[in-house]
């Protein structure tokens, strides 16, 4: 196929993606965490969840360039994707079963099991949360940690006092400020947020987690296509990685007499024919991109500022929750 990764049958089979090609970009809402999701000094965006926009891009358009990013808070996400602002939320939007009945909307895969942690000042000797009995603890409205939090000190029989904080930047300040004694949010926020104190060693990230947060894709509720889309742009990150195919060596594969690997790639193009995609759009993300592990490694891994493991988001066959279904 040319320049448009998708057959005109598929284009007419969902509202979202006529939409996204009648304008020629995909909109997506995300949010402002170094490593994750930020903009760089001439405003072109990178991180994890920025790259997996930009594989969206690809496997529509089979042009990483056709996607809009745009800078959401936790308050203003939701209702933005519930008004079509949005074709789609990578902002670290948590997956929960209220979100999908009473709000309507459909996850994609995860792409970051996370949880959520406790931010705090060194100076107060603390090494869990149960240590934490009196303390002020700042919350950022509109997210799940407020529920969480609340059900954590209800659950250990301690006390605390919650400080709900709108204002993403207000966040911060309200710690070194002394205005609160620590902050709870999705622990890889916290490590992004940590970079952004004046004074990073003068606080710790517990290693404790209060919550499964498990990151997904949000889209709205009734376009069957578009999430399938979605799925599949994501699975086709893990699938390489668990082949051992990278960016480096994604054109070396393209010889392999694997018939799961053809078929994968697009050399064998029945598979992408028949479901209506372009047959080589997991080998355009691949090669442009590169698998999961390194979209990890680049933005938010290992010698990163962030410095994440892998953990939980590493293959089933190394010990993660990492897993695609079959290609086929």
């Amino acid at each position: 196929m040319a320049a448009t990764a998708l057959s005109a049958g598929l284009a007419n089979a969902g509202e979202t993606l006529d939409k996204i090609k009648q304008r020629g970009l995909i909109k997506v809402g995300v949010g402002t965490t170094p490593g994750f999701f930020s903009p760089d000094s001439n405003g072109r965006w990178n991180g994890f969840f920025i790259d997996y926009g930009r594989a969206l891009a690809i496997t529509v358009f089979n042009d990483p360039e056709k996607v809009e990013f745009t800078n959401s808070s936790p308050q203003q996400r939701l209702p933005a994707l519930q008004s079509g602002e949005y074709d789609v939320l990578l902002s670290g939007v948590t997956q929960t079963i209220t979100r999908a009945f009473k709000l309507g909307f459909h996850f994609g895969p995860v792409i970051f099991y996370d949880g959520q942690g406790l931010l705090v000042r060194k100076d107060l000797g603390v090494t869990k949360g149960t240590e934490l009995d009196g303390a002020t603890i700042g919350v950022q409205s509109g997210t799940t940690g407020e529920l969480n939090i609340a059900d954590f000190f209800r659950k250990t029989g301690k006390k605390f006092t919650p400080v709900t904080i709108e204002e993403t930047g207000e966040f911060v300040k309200a710690l070194e400020s002394g205005r609160v004694d620590a902050l709870t949010q999705d622990a890889t926020d916290l490590a992004g947020k940590r970079t952004q104190l004046k004074n990073p060693d003068d606080y710790v990230l517990l290693p404790e987690r209060l919550s499964k947060e498990p990151l997904a894709p949000a889209i709205r509720g009734g376009d069957d296509q578009w999430l399938e889309i979605v799925n599949w742009t994501v699975y086709a990150t893990i699938q390489a990685e668990e082949y051992g195919i990278t960016k480096a060596n994604v054109d070396d594969f393209l010889k392999s007499e694997d018939p799961a690997i053809k078929r994968f790639l697009g050399v064998d193009p029945s598979l992408g024919e028949a479901i209506g995609l372009d047959p080589k759009f997991a080998y355009n993300i691949i090669k442009t991109l590169g698998n999961y592990g390194e979209i990890f490694d680049r933005n938010i891994g290992k010698g990163t500022t962030l410095n994440l493991e892998r953990g939980y988001n590493n293959l089933w066959t190394n010990g993660g929750l990492l897993y695609s279904p079959p290609f086929r």
